[in-house]
């Protein structure tokens, strides 16, 4: 028989839930649908996962902090290209959505180092919600990062056919020099980030290995 969830369990099991609920509905109304489908899926995984695993019987920080670090040093190089290479800009083009590079930069250069950083001393105290948090990592922007290689398959909702950057109001919001990545008119098969996607992507995998490992350690 499993042990009640103790006040802070819940507490965090709950504030877990809510994020799953909402992050999903403001990417929405901000960005638009596709983005949404990946952030919202990987929610719902980590929050699967997590509450099978690190809720209920926190992972050693030895194990778990490395993991997580090394993941997010993946992640960072990952952003590097697509900033470089106009992965906000590529898929506002790709799928008719405002999604700026200024916000792209805030969401990921800034905001996201400060969540990294926070994430790395929850899960160094076992504070469960940190689980959460590293949990979606390893899947959203670790593994789910295998959508790069589909990007270039995919006609874009704005002007397929045009080869070149263009510039349009989507929402309300001006998108600047909007690129085409679309395989069947570059011939050239890439889309922005793809090249050190497997970074983040192969890190991701091995700590959700391991993490589901220790699990069935554990119950023995």
């Amino acid at each position: 028989m499993k042990n009640p969830l103790s006040i802070h369990q819940k507490v965090s099991f709950t504030t877990a839930c809510i994020f799953t609920a909402i992050a999903p509905v403001v990417g929405y109304l901000s960005i638009g649908l596709a983005p949404v489908i990946i952030v919202g899926g990987s929610a719902i995984m980590a929050l699967i996962f997590w509450s099978r695993t690190y809720l209920r019987r926190p992972v050693d920080p030895e194990i778990i902090l490395p993991l997580f670090i090394l993941t997010v040093a993946g992640l960072q190089i990952h952003i590097v290209e697509e900033y470089l290479m106009g992965f906000a800009p590529s898929m506002s083009r790709l799928f008719r959505i405002s999604w700026s590079e200024k916000s792209f930069l805030i969401v990921f250069a800034l905001v996201g180092p400060v969540i990294y950083t926070l994430t790395s001393l929850g899960l160094y105290y076992k504070i469960p919600i940190a689980g959460f948090v590293a949990w979606f990592i390893f899947i959203g922007p670790g593994v789910a990062e295998f959508t790069h290689f589909i990007f270039p398959l995919i006609s874009p909702d704005l002007m397929p056919q045009d080869p070149n950057p263009i510039t349009a109001f989507i929402g309300g919001t001006k998108i600047p020099d909007m690129p085409n990545f679309y395989f069947k008119i570059t011939g050239n098969y890439y889309f922005p980030g793809m090249w050190t996607a497997i970074l983040p992507m192969i890190l991701g995998c091995m700590a959700i290995y391991r993490l589901l490992l220790k699990k069935q350690e554990s119950n023995y």
